[in-house]
């Protein structure tokens, strides 16, 4: 199955979650925190201006991007994968390597 974004939203697979804490203790699922970066997996085409155009979304496909930590309240599942629909507004920015 695809799952086709529509205007300026973003698809996003977070990056796994951390499993133990800066001070060395393990963490369970439930305790770890939902991490606020991911993989952009589609991208919309862009938002509809008033004036009929089109503005581009400015992430691509590939990107890892940082959002905040309760952005992304639209999830859904795609083949077994839950992933998050994000508005581009809330992608705070791109990590480049």
């Amino acid at each position: 199955m695809k799952f086709r974004p529509l205007g300026d939203r973003v698809l996003v697979r977070r990056t796994d979650e951390e499993q133990t804490s800066e001070g060395g203790i393990v963490l369970p699922g439930s305790a770890a925190e939902k991490p606020s970066q991911g993989e952009v997996l589609a991208v919309g085409p862009g938002k509809s201006l008033e004036n009929g155009e089109t503005q581009a979304v400015a992430v691509k496909e590939g990107d890892l991007v940082v959002f905040g930590q309760y952005a992304g309240s639209n999830t859904i599942k795609v083949d077994g994968d839950e992933l998050v629909v994000l508005n581009e507004q809330d992608i705070l920015g791109v990590l480049d390597k």
